[in-house]
């Protein structure tokens, strides 16, 4: 089920990249279809997607950027979202599975050998 997420994230603590890293942490959930700031400082991040955890989302923007307030979750109709009325535009992205790379190693040849005179009870130490 689509749903609309809204957290009110203070983005005014002095940092440079405060927006660009609060959009990227977004980004970055599985879900999430869309991203975009609202209000008039664009102080909301607005997250439209399915199956988005909005609390997860919330503390890694804590932890991130600084304080977030989850502000509302409600599902989406299936009808066209409009674009926003303060004239920014919102970034889709497609969604990608997380995992880890596989590595392909080509087989290389064993080669063992037999030594001829050996003895394992001689210790050459002694």
């Amino acid at each position: 089920m689509k749903q609309k997420v809204v957290i009110k994230v203070t983005l005014n603590n002095g940092k440079k990249n405060a927006r660009s890293k609060a959009m990227q942490i977004a980004v970055g959930l599985q879900g999430v279809e869309s991203v975009s700031l609202q209000g008039e400082d664009s102080s909301q991040i607005v997250v439209v997607g399915d199956g988005i955890d909005s609390v997860n989302l919330t503390s890694l923007l804590r932890k991130k950027v600084g304080f977030a307030e989850l502000t509302s979750v409600s599902p989406v109709s299936t009808e066209e979202t409009k674009p926003s009325e303060s004239g920014i535009q919102s970034m889709i992205w497609p969604t990608y599975q997380a995992g880890v790379p596989y590595y392909y190693q080509p087989s290389v040849p064993y080669y063992a050998y037999d030594v001829t005179g050996y003895n394992q009870n001689s210790c050459t130490i002694m």
